[in-house]
């Protein structure tokens, strides 16, 4: 691994089409990343300081991509890259890739590592985040970096929620997906009886506005407590509150 400081040796290439970019292909085409990410086990972080703390999480570098207007960036990624190559590349020409224009430096691929089942992050859980079917990858960055300054101890998806390793997911987020531990429901239901057989008392949101307040959670008979999201234009009065849905380990003490 190179050290802080040092810097790591780059290869220019001047062709948007070389196969040694071929990680950081259309990047603003969702269909096209989910599979292509999905088939070679690989996703992108944008910016010295995401990539540095994907890189502090454990997730191998693949590559990093740079424009060359962002050179004095390259010290700063030393310890990052490792061994990893470092592309440079025209900026007209890291457009034309990845489909829009770079602005935040330098461009990672980094390895996927195994998603954990999910009795793994939630064991010694007391407060974690359930996100049913969130199929916008900003909302889902969103949530990570609030459950993060929020002190969420874990972020269990439901099947059908996005990927919160997707390029725009970890931007929005600003790392924190790299922070929060997560794992992902092989079922919806039977997800939340495991989840409330572990323990933990659902609190789940609503936009009805009937539902009862944030202030004021009642208590059901079977430990479930209603609460309201925000709707589009709250009346007077009514709690702000978060869409994902929100569960805490019952500890029996009031």
């Amino acid at each position: 691994m190179s050290k802080t400081g040092e810097v790591p040796r780059t290869i220019e290439l001047d062709s948007a089409g070389d196969p040694r970019l071929a990680d950081y292909t259309r990047l603003t085409d969702a269909g096209l990343r989910t599979h292509l990410e999905a088939e070679h086990g690989l996703f992108i972080a944008e910016g010295t300081k995401v990539i540095a703390r994907a890189v502090a999480a454990g997730y191998p570098v693949r590559s990093l991509l740079l424009g060359k207007s962002r050179l004095a960036d390259l010290p700063a990624l030393a310890e990052a890259a490792g061994a990893a190559p470092v592309y440079v590349v025209p900026d007209e020409v890291a457009e034309r890739l990845t489909g829009y224009q770079v602005h935040r430096g330098a461009l990672a691929s980094l390895g996927r590592k195994p998603l954990p089942e999910v009795s793994a992050v939630t064991g010694g859980a007391r407060r974690i985040v359930v996100l049913e079917d969130l199929v916008d990858h900003g909302n889902v960055g969103a949530i990570f970096r609030c459950a993060a300054a929020l002190g969420v101890d874990a972020v269990v998806l439901s099947p059908r929620c996005a990927d919160p390793l997707y390029r725009r997911s970890v931007k929005v987020s600003m790392g924190a997906v790299f922070a929060i531990p997560y794992a992902r429901m092989t079922g919806w239901y039977d997800g939340l009886a495991e989840l409330k057989s572990a323990g933990f008392r659902v609190l789940a949101l609503t936009p009805d506005e009937r539902a009862t307040p944030l202030t004021r959670p009642a208590q059901t008979s079977s430990g479930v407590r209603m609460l309201p999201r925000l709707p589009s234009r709250p009346p007077p009065g009514r709690p702000v509150s978060a869409p994902p849905r929100r569960m805490s380990r019952s500890t029996g003490q009031k």
